[in-house]
């Protein structure tokens, strides 16, 4: 399955803020079949207590990116709403394809899939 994500027309052609390096270093280092929330994510790049700055990393990354975007979610274990059309959509089928399951209510459990990496990336 193409794990490209759906472009929202808002997004910009520019050189990445070293903000967003660091969060798509974080999201590069979440392995298959885990998942990590936004302030989680924002959190082990050095900005805690700002997920959004994860959304906005998200966002931005460029078009073709290997950087496992899907693998964020929120902090209930839900899939976020985002402008882009399918996109939730085949978020959850690229989780459910690396083995990720979700519940009745489509949320994921953090409890089973949440990434716990054993060292935090060197940030300078």
């Amino acid at each position: 399955m193409d794990s490209s994500r759906p472009r929202s027309s808002r997004a910009k052609r520019r050189s990445p803020s070293p903000t967003h390096t660091k969060i798509w270093i974080v999201v590069g280092r979440i392995p298959k079949g885990r998942v990590a929330t936004y302030g989680q994510v924002a959190e082990l790049a050095g900005f805690p207590r700002q997920p959004r700055l994860t959304g906005y990393a998200m966002r931005a990354l460029p078009e073709g990116s290997r950087v496992p975007w899907h693998r964020v979610i929120n902090a209930k274990g839900e899939v976020s709403e985002r402008a882009e059309r399918g996109s939730e959509r085949l978020q959850r089928a690229l989780l459910e394809d690396e083995g990720v399951v979700f519940d009745e209510k489509g949320r994921v459990s953090l409890a089973r899939f949440r990434w716990k990496p054993r060292r935090v990336p060197p940030f300078s």
